[in-house]
């Protein structure tokens, strides 16, 4: 049986685990409202823009420079480029890994399609380079501020590989913000572009040609597509903290009551023992 100088030294550790837990609940939840802005602001423009997108490639249907368009080629998949978006930091739950594991079955799935790894996020690095994978970028820090410069350069790396010929096709994989309880992994192609249908035929009076707009408008629903994905991504991961922090502290909570309550014990029977004790010495002495 512990003493109850080692009780207390356990209480007192479960007690300062669980102050760091608290503050780092309280930061979360404070970082999860400025992400949950960005990504509630940045699902309008991604939906117009898909709209946007939808009318203009009916309006140059009929031109066949846009199924020759290098961005919409279509290719068999040899040569895959998978975009994984994991955290840089742990203790989030099941935010990390179930991304990884969705790129792991995705690799599995593909085989024996070669499959290169654009790993944001530092868990997902230090994953793949332990397992030696081929690896054609990292990026370490995004998630703090999620730059547009960034996500628009690399847009713009994996959209010249792909027209190139470098690959074939373009994967996202990341977690998208659903609540504060919920985040579910999203894996989406990125390239070969799929364009979008018109819900309802209108027909528009472009002042530029169609094509013209296409060749401006495609580009840049790449560059949306990366961005949302990494602010999704951001306020899936505060979510996910603070939903793990949470769940730490009330853990806590209840080992705390759980210990105070087994160190009274201990001390109530440490006091019925001397009493005892005392009661023995004092019969024998009388006898």
């Amino acid at each position: 049986m512990p003493s109850l100088i080692d009780i207390r030294r356990r209480i007192r550790s479960v007690r300062n685990t669980q102050q760091i837990t608290k503050a780092m609940k309280m930061v979360s939840a404070a970082k999860l409202r400025r992400a949950q802005d960005r990504v509630i602001a940045s699902r309008p423009y991604g939906a117009a823009l898909r709209s946007l997108l939808a009318d203009v490639a009916a309006a140059a249907g009929g031109d066949e420079r846009v199924a020759g368009h290098p961005l919409l080629a279509r290719r068999p998949e040899q040569r895959i480029q998978l975009v994984l978006i994991t955290g840089d930091k742990g203790l989030a739950g099941a935010f990390n890994s179930n991304s990884i594991k969705a790129a792991q079955r995705f690799a599995e799935e593909h085989h024996p399609a070669a499959v290169d790894f654009e790993l944001i996020g530092r868990k997902g690095r230090d994953f793949y380079r332990k397992r030696q994978a081929s690896i054609t970028g990292e990026y370490v820090g995004l998630a703090a501020k999620v730059p547009k410069e960034d996500a628009s350069a690399m847009a713009g790396k994996l959209m010249e590989r792909f027209k190139n010929e470098e690959i074939d096709a373009v994967y996202l994989i990341y977690n998208e913000f659903k609540s504060v309880m919920a985040q579910k992994v999203v894996i989406a192609q990125v390239l070969p572009m799929e364009l979008p249908k018109q819900t309802e035929p209108v027909d528009f009076i472009f002042e530029q040609p169609p094509l013209e707009m296409l060749e401006k408008l495609l580009p840049r629903y790449v560059e949306i597509e990366i961005y949302r994905a990494l602010l999704e991504s951001a306020a899936a991961e505060h979510a996910a903290r603070m939903t793990a922090m949470d769940a730490a502290t009330s853990n806590a909570s209840d080992m705390i009551d759980n210990l105070t309550l087994y160190m009274n014990r201990v001390r109530q029977a440490s006091i019925t023992k001397e009493i005892i004790e005392v009661v023995s010495g004092a019969a024998a002495a009388a006898e």
